[in-house]
């Protein structure tokens, strides 16, 4: 258990000093204090560092099975990270009003392109689907902990991105908030937005394939579990 342990402090410190280091309380103050590159320096730098952390422990953590959902479960691991990295690659690489430094993306003639019409927050929705996917069908105490933090710290993020870029963007915010949405396809649904598949391209989806087979290719090794049921 006491591996077990070891996973909660660094899942408990990994999203609580994302958390704390973003709020508005503390985020101004260090950045006027030590400026803005010295303070994304030291996020990223925290930020590896309860990382590295977490997968250490998550590694050597005992096994304490809390549930099985069989071989269907892994195959829903394998269909549905083809949309994981669909959704890291656009977002990765596509100009947003919510990432950090991208408010400049207000003033294109499209603020809200391609994979942002799906999901404002495409990145963060990806790993926070690469993590209920995994969550799952793992089935077991030391994924649960190690996972879960970052389905919170996703969807964490999401929210406290929307209060912030809402609170300094004012009303130039009101047209991205009404035209996307944080869940997955909810403005298209509610007729508030379009799809935007040229906005998405070819090259994207190509990319997100190549992703899916490194991965496939890499898991065992480095993992050490086989990615097929």
């Amino acid at each position: 258990m006491w591996s077990i342990n070891e996973l909660l402090a660094a899942t408990v410190f990994f999203v609580g000093t994302h958390l704390l280091l973003s709020s508005r309380a503390l985020r101004p103050r260090l950045v006027a204090q030590v400026g803005e590159g010295a303070f994304r320096g030291l996020y990223s730098l925290v930020s590896l560092v309860g990382l590295a952390w977490m997968a250490l422990a998550y590694r050597a953590a005992v096994y304490i099975p809390l549930w099985d959902t069989g071989s269907a479960g892994r195959w829903v691991i394998v269909v549905g990270m083809v949309l994981v990295c669909l959704l890291v690659v656009a977002g990765l690489t596509t100009r947003s009003p919510t990432v950090v430094g991208g408010e400049g993306a207000l003033q294109a003639a499209d603020p809200v392109p391609g994979i942002l019409r799906i999901t404002r927050h495409p990145f963060l929705c990806g790993v926070a689907l690469w993590a209920l996917l995994h969550l799952v069908p793992n089935g077991d105490l030391a994924s649960l902990l190690f996972f879960g933090g970052f389905l919170v710290l996703a969807v964490g993020g999401m929210l406290h991105i929307d209060r912030r870029r809402a609170a300094a963007l004012g009303s130039a915010w009101g047209p991205i908030a009404l035209t996307t949405s944080r869940v997955p396809f909810g403005a298209i649904v509610e007729g508030r937005t379009q799809m935007d598949w040229a906005g998405i391209g070819w090259w994207r989806p190509l990319a997100a394939i190549g992703l899916y087979v490194a991965l496939v290719h890499l898991h065992q090794p480095l993992i050490g579990v086989p990615p097929w049921p």
